[in-house]
């Protein structure tokens, strides 16, 4: 069960960097592909599809923050970059829930404690936008 307060990994004002793999995974999809897959998910999930972060300056980075060691159980696609325990230190910029943050903001309002992308329908959701072809059904003879 979830509870209204913020997860401590959320900083009070301004941004802070976090070592992916402990309080969370990331999984990142660049611009308007990353905007698709919020979309998608949203409709998915009645409108609360987690903590996602997105970048506004730059590579418009979309970052979709998944329980800490799942991003490790899915093959993530090309054009899905994922971030979570490895042998070398992966840090994700978080922003504080409100005030300025430039140039990271919440995509979907911020988390509450507890709650995450669902990694499963992220995978499913990241596959079909960034491999479009291998869901596509086939040729009937």
């Amino acid at each position: 069960m979830t509870s209204n307060r913020l997860p401590d990994w959320v900083p009070a004002s301004g941004l802070q960097l976090r070592l992916a793999g402990v309080h969370f995974d990331a999984i990142r999809v660049r611009g308007v592909r990353g905007e698709a897959v919020v979309h998608h998910l949203a409709d998915a999930t009645d409108g609360r599809p987690g903590p996602v972060v997105r970048e506004i300056s730059g590579g418009r980075w979309t970052y979709f923050l998944i329980p800490p060691g799942s991003s490790k159980v899915y093959t993530w696609p090309p054009g899905a970059a994922f971030f979570g325990p490895c042998a070398r230190d992966q840090y994700v910029g978080v922003p504080a829930p409100h005030g300025n943050t430039y140039p990271l903001s919440w995509r979907c309002g911020p988390p509450v404690a507890g709650e995450f992308v669902d990694p499963e329908l992220l995978h499913e959701i990241v596959t079909a936008q960034l491999c479009p072809a291998s869901h596509e059904p086939e040729d009937r003879v």
